[in-house]
């Protein structure tokens, strides 16, 4: 061990480094003092190793550290900073943190107790995370009432923004949307703006815009020098492009994303679903395979992002069951926050059961599955998997029909017809050419 990694050798001098880091759950775009992400993982490794060494506040802070950023075991990390709260009861960010860990595996009400008990202790810190909670549990009134005792406290972190951009969005508020794009714009996290309105130009079946706002957003994160954040872009795009039938600009896309950051687990999870959605199931294989074996112990890897990604590739080749089977690890924390994202999470595995619930005939599971993306919006933001789980439920209402007789058939078309009218709506506007628009409107006629 040579040079920089040398100092973080002496647990106190880590320590010292560490504490600034804990102030958001976003390693991707932390910047430590002597290097990227590959050597924040180095850090908190020799720390670890070394903790004995250290005091015991600074024992429970590298524990932690570690199994939170370098091995992902959330569970773990959850019951150290549990302890660090019981030794030291003052201290507000292990609340914070944990709050955090409660999120990432969807418990969203933990999570709001506890970031609630961190503001008694201080005030002005995870009022930001608190808002994102309240979203998620789909309080939008109790998240606008938390943002503003934030703003009535001059605080202004660009994640209340982003809180703020959600709620317009849900409320299809276009003047207060463009408002948070005007704050975001000249700022470090100006990409993060870009990528926000992208994605609602997606969701509208605005492909054109969305392509031109993606290109924007991973200019700007150039501009930032983030190569972790403008890779992410990228992936997030490929998948809408593969979802909307877009397959060959899908598979470009998620290849220049591992291209911008060929080490980021981030952009590479998102990368290889993209991959498998777009059909090339030999590159999504292999990154699959790649991150069990770099990653065999974190909680979202094995239970979130790899079952999803397995269940997506049993699609693509006609055998709905196994798909199913694989996303049965993935129902505990399927709700869970996404750490790297702009919204809170895109229930990639919801989705992907809905799809695998249609292909095997299972109408009314599928039906059910889509609507829990609906009815986390709060959660899903503009992702495009709620735009496509309006087109969703429709297809699920339509299977009903072809396998229901008499009242039933008919109670199913109605709502077929409805929910295919809801997705129609939606994109009003969209560019006319999209393939699942196209297959979306031959399937309304059909029924009609």
């Amino acid at each position: 061990m040579t040079g920089n990694l040398a100092l973080l050798a002496q647990p106190k001098i880590f320590a010292s480094w560490l504490r600034p880091l804990f102030r958001k759950d976003w390693i991707v775009y932390s910047k430590p003092p002597f290097g990227g992400p590959d050597y924040v993982l180095q850090y908190f490794t020799k720390a670890f190793q070394l903790r004995e060494h250290a005091s015991e506040w600074e024992k429970l802070l590298i524990t932690a550290a570690y199994y939170s950023r370098v091995t992902g075991e959330l569970d773990k990390a959850a019951q150290t900073y549990q302890e660090e709260i019981e030794s030291y009861p003052r201290e507000a960010r292990a609340y914070i943190n944990l709050g955090l860990l409660f999120s990432r595996q969807g418990q969203y009400e933990k999570a709001a107790e506890t970031a609630r008990q961190a503001l008694h202790l201080a005030p002005d810190k995870g009022r930001e995370n608190l808002a994102n909670y309240a979203l998620a549990l789909q309080c939008f009134d109790e998240t606008w009432q938390i943002i503003h005792e934030a703003q009535a406290r001059k605080l202004d972190d660009f994640a209340l923004h982003n809180a703020l951009y959600a709620l317009a969005f849900l409320g299809a508020d276009s003047k207060a949307m463009a408002e948070q794009q005007q704050w975001f714009a000249g700022k470090p996290e100006e990409n993060f703006g870009l990528a926000l309105a992208s994605d609602t130009e997606a969701y509208g079946g605005h492909l054109g815009k969305a392509r031109e706002l993606t290109k924007r957003a991973v200019d700007s994160a150039i501009r930032a020098d983030s190569k972790e954040t403008e890779a992410l872009w990228q992936a997030i795009a490929a998948q809408w492009e593969a979802a909307y039938g877009y397959a060959a600009e899908a598979r470009q896309s998620a290849a220049a994303a591992l291209k911008l950051a060929p080490a980021s687990k981030e952009a590479e999870v998102e990368a290889a679903l993209a991959f498998a959605m777009a059909g090339d199931t030999a590159r999504a294989e292999s990154l699959a395979q790649d991150l069990g074996k770099r990653f065999p112990l974190d909680t979202q890897m094995q239970s979130l992002w790899l079952p999803a990604i397995q269940a997506q590739l049993a699609l693509q080749r006609k055998n709905p069951i196994p798909a199913l089977n694989a996303l049965q690890a993935a129902s505990p924390i399927e709700l869970g926050s996404i750490p790297f994202v702009a919204n809170i999470s895109c229930l990639y595995p919801t989705y992907i059961r809905g799809e695998a619930y249609l292909a095997a005939g299972q109408g009314t599971q599928a039906a059910a599955e889509f609507q829990k993306i609906l009815d986390h919006n709060g959660i899903v933001w503009n992702c495009w998997t709620g735009a496509l789980a309006h087109l969703g439920v429709a297809r699920a209402n339509a299977l009903q029909l072809r396998t229901s007789q008499g009242a039933d058939a008919d109670a199913a078309r109605v709502r077929a017809l409805a929910a295919y009218k809801d997705f129609l709506t939606l994109w009003k506007d969209a560019d006319p050419d999209i393939p699942i628009l196209k297959e979306a409107k031959a399937e309304y006629a059909k029924l009609q």
